[in-house]
């Protein structure tokens, strides 16, 4: 092996990888990383640290600007994902490569030549992994968690060495995460080797061996992962002390704010999308809807903030049927949303941060002149409001909204939301791909409005975040609620069978 290398011990050597993209971005800075064969390794850091642009690097889908890549002792070059695959490393991406109309055993032996024991190798594989999928089903068919076991498969198949796994757990329920770790042990008892790409620390700390945190494109540490702590492994992601637990005061509901009746609400391809939901949502609490994405919470939200019309059923704000009305009028009315998609509903990220603090409201007399002109100096002087309370960092009120970070881009959204006091806040995944530092700062907001008397709505495929902050819970699946209960009458074990469609009794 070469002078200055760390050793056989290491499978893997990145060292001094940079990568500046070619408007000038700084993704990597001189990144040196080290992955022991037979180990997990978690790669851990914020939204936008560069994880998965130093994984790409790793897996042939991307050049480094400079920096040098060695895989068991010999020095290599990656032009293009097959080499990696070549070497014995493969990635499985958060967007799973699959394509749909194919069946599991087509999606996995797909670009390979034909073996008449193909298929006795895969289920091979399936008895020695637990990864069990069914061969003959097309992947459109089936739920996420068994695609991503078929993705994981298919690069078993290519006799990967190392598997590369992005944010793995986002769209599975707590039990398939459970499954999940569980394939990855008894890979690494079988002498695979596993990078674990996740901002989620629990989950870090619960499957890992080492560590590498990165900021900001660089290394800030690489820890033991027996020895490391959640405080510690927050601090070294955002460089500063982060508070895990939000304080919640006890307080009494009031009236109703928000109630749903017996709504139907069908999705684009006029499937039934939620099935006869009903809940209410009073002043001073919050109500949280847990669930694997995709079980219908979209089509819900969309419906209830005037995006999507219902079929049947009735949706009532403060008394008031407003079924079928659109934003513009609930805005009106006293409704805030967050948005799941921040930058296609949230934000117009051509327009700048100023022009992006009064959508929704721009019309109004505050903002509007007699003769429909803009007033540019009440506009600044709201979005300077916003950028002090909500803690925004920006350029300038002047920059354009794409410059700023995923985590500013939502306190932003957040913040223009909250400033138009609402009666109702109806916050969509309000933290997703947000580093813990910005996730702390977002969930003390909603439980802040909690605590001053509105209703809010939380839907969050964060389980975690559901517990900790609302009063009461609903579980979705497949359209329909699966019981509603408060969080300390619940156990993860319960809710996460309830979000893989068990019904809670009495529910």
């Amino acid at each position: 092996m070469a002078a200055g290398s760390r050793g056989a011990e290491h499978l893997i050597e990145m060292r001094g990888i940079t990568k500046i993209y070619p408007d000038g971005t700084v993704a990597l800075r001189g990144v040196d990383f080290y992955v022991r064969r037979g180990e997990i390794h978690g790669l851990l850091g914020e939204n936008g640290a560069g994880k998965t642009t130093l994984m790409k690097i790793l897996s042939g889908l991307l050049r480094p600007t400079s920096g040098e890549i060695w895989v068991n002792g010999r020095k290599v070059s990656f032009k293009s994902a097959s080499e990696a695959l070549k070497m014995g490393i493969g990635m499985v991406h958060q967007h799973l490569a699959l394509v749909q109309v194919f069946t599991v055993y087509e999606n996995i032996v797909l670009g390979l030549k034909a073996e008449g024991d193909a298929r006795l190798r895969i289920e091979k594989l399936m008895e020695e992994t637990g990864l069990k999928v069914p061969l003959d089903v097309r992947i459109e068919n089936l739920p996420f968690g068994v695609r991503q076991r078929a993705e994981i498969l298919k690069m078993l198949y290519r006799n990967v060495d190392v598997l590369i796994l992005d944010e793995p757990t986002t769209n599975l329920t707590p039990v398939e995460t459970d499954e999940l770790f569980e394939t990855l042990r008894r890979l690494k008892n079988q002498g695979k080797t596993v990078i674990f790409i996740t901002h989620k620390l629990r989950e870090v700390l619960e499957v890992t061996d080492r560590v590498t945190v990165l900021r900001n494109g660089r290394v800030v540490g690489v820890v033991e992962t027996s020895k490391a702590t959640p405080q510690q492994l927050a601090k070294m992601m955002v460089g500063r002390e982060v508070v895990f637990t939000v304080s919640k005061p006890p307080r009494e509901p009031g009236e109703p704010i928000l109630e749903v009746r017996d709504l139907w609400v069908r999705n684009d391809l006029g499937e039934w999308a939620v099935k006869g939901v009903s809940f209410t949502v009073k002043a001073g609490e919050i109500f949280g809807i847990a669930g694997v994405e995709g079980n219908g919470q979209s089509e819900l939200i969309q419906a209830i903030t005037g995006l999507r019309r219902p079929e049947k059923g009735r949706i009532l704000l403060e008394g008031r049927d407003v079924t079928g009305f659109p934003p513009s009028k609930l805005y009106r009315m006293g409704l805030g949303h967050i948005p799941e998609d921040r930058q296609g509903l949230g934000l117009v990220l051509d327009m700048n941060v100023a022009e992006n603090s009064i959508l929704g409201v721009q019309r109004g007399r505050r903002f509007m002149g007699k003769f429909y002109n803009l007033l540019w100096s009440s506009i600044r002087r709201h979005a300077s409001q916003i950028i002090e309370r909500f803690a925004v960092v920006a350029p300038s009120l002047d920059a354009p909204v794409r410059s700023l970070s995923g985590g500013n881009q939502q306190k932003l959204v957040v913040g223009r939301e909250l400033s138009k006091e609402p009666k109702l806040i109806v916050a969509a995944q309000p933290t997703r791909g947000l580093d813990v530092a910005a996730t702390e700062y977002i969930r003390k907001l909603l439980v802040d409005m909690r605590t001053r008397g509105k209703a809010v709505l939380l839907v969050s495929a964060d389980l975690d975040e559901v517990l900790q902050l609302s009063d009461r819970i609903a579980v979705m699946y497949e359209g329909e609620f699966m019981g509603i209960a408060r969080p300390e009458e619940l156990t993860r074990e319960q809710i996460g069978m309830m979000m893989g469609g068990y019904r809670l009794a009495g529910g």
